[in-house]
This record gives structure tokens, sequence and C-alpha cells, in this order.
């Protein structure tokens, strides 16, 4: 049976990466919406089987400098309501927590480069377990406070919030699992000046790739087929 996943997507080189490969495999037909240029408020919130928020440069906070993010976050909102399957990554995971009336915010410290996370106690009984041990990408500097709707899942040693849950019906992570070597590569490039504001060094970055990346890859499609999988048990599929 095929299935709808609708992607809003923020900048091309911040894409679906190794979940893509993942919702094809559950048998998704994936639509990338860029949520940048088209209109977000001629999409039903509660049509696609699957909606999946993705990350972007941008914070959840800037409605001034980009308002499509107001569109978005009333999707979101509906949508979340409405308990349709949900996944945010990074960008995502803050405009979920933004769409339920939490605060998102500047940091106070830029994580950039493969981070272990921590499991919760849920957590460790959730698809997000697979990252136990593997250190994975973080590449961001805004938070979010946990909506109350949510159970923690993750935390890091910079942040609190790294990933939560919502029911049986929506996932979200801060961090970055889904990012493939030609990702991480793209932005390291890409992100030279910013590298160079926090002090990091590229090889450093493609040092740690080579080191973490083959066993966060697994992780990724681990803890993101798990998930898919609880979400058919959960609708009897």
């Amino acid at each position: 049976m095929t299935r709808t996943a609708v992607v809003l997507q923020h900048d091309p080189t911040i894409h679906l990466g190794n979940i893509g490969p993942v919702l094809r495999e559950h048998g998704y037909d994936v639509r990338i919406v860029d949520a940048t240029a088209e209109d977000l408020t001629a999409i039903d919130p509660g049509e696609a089987d699957l909606v999946v928020v993705l990350g972007g440069e941008m914070g959840a906070y800037e409605t001034d400098a980009h308002p499509f993010l107001l569109d978005e976050r009333e999707l979101l909102r509906d949508r979340l309501a409405a308990e349709r399957p949900t996944l945010g990554v990074c960008l995502g995971a803050q405009l979920m927590a933004g769409a339920l009336g939490e605060r998102v915010y500047k940091g106070d410290t830029k994580e950039i480069g493969f981070r272990p996370v921590e499991t919760t106690p849920a957590g460790a009984q959730s698809p997000v377990r697979h990252f136990t041990g593997v250190p994975v990408v973080e590449w961001h500097g805004d938070t979010f406070e946990l909506p109350a709707e949510a159970t923690l899942l993750a935390s890091s040693s910079a942040y609190s919030n790294e990933a939560f849950s919502i029911g049986d019906f929506a996932l979200a992570v801060q961090f970055h699992p889904e990012v493939t070597d030609d990702m991480h590569e793209r932005w390291v490039v890409d992100g030279y000046n910013e590298l160079s504001d926090e002090q990091l060094d590229a090889d450093a970055l493609r040092a740690e790739r080579e080191q973490y990346s083959a066993a966060m890859q697994d992780a990724s499609r681990r803890a993101f087929g798990e998930w898919l999988d609880q979400l058919d048990a959960a609708r009897g599929r």
C-alpha cells in the first residue's frame, strides 16, 4: 500500500538524507515541498500519512525575516492537534515545539560536530535508544522549551532537550542523524565562515565523520525504521 509523506524542506542541502530510503522501503511516496517558496496554506494539515519537517539555517523565531514560518507553524499546530504522524529534525523539532506554544530561542552555545546524546528512561524504551553510545551530527545554536504534551527522550551535554515524542504519532530530534557523508562534506565546505567563527577545524570535522558516520547511518536507519513500524502497528496496518 502506497502512502504519502510530505517533506517540508528549507534548503536543498539540508534534505532527507538517509531517511529517504527508509521512507520508500516502508511504502511512502515522498513529496518534497519547498517551505520557503510554496504556499503552505494550500496543504491540508491532516491529509498526508506523514509530514516530515527538516532543518534550516533560519531560527524558528525569525518570523519577520521568514514569514513562511508562521504558516508552517500553523500547519504543524493543526496537524499535531489532529494527532497525525509528524517527524521533525532540528529546525523541524523547534517548529513543532513552537507550534505547541513553547518558546524557541537562541542558546548559549553552538553545537557543531559529532556529539553523544544521552537517552532518558523513556528514550531508552523508544527508537531513539539506537543512538545510545553513537555520536550524532549536531549543527545548531538554538533550543526550545519542552512542550507539556511531550515526553523527553534524549539530552546532550549542551542542551537538555534533544529529542521528544508526543503520544504514538510524533517524534522530534534536534540532532541530525539523517546526514550522509556527502551532506556532511557539503555542510563543512559551505560552513567555512561559521566554522572559523566557532574556531572549528574543517579537517577535524572530517576526521570525526570518518570515525563515527558509519555507526550513525546504521543507527538512523534502525531508529526511523522502527518508528515507522510503530506508526503502522498503532494504526493497525
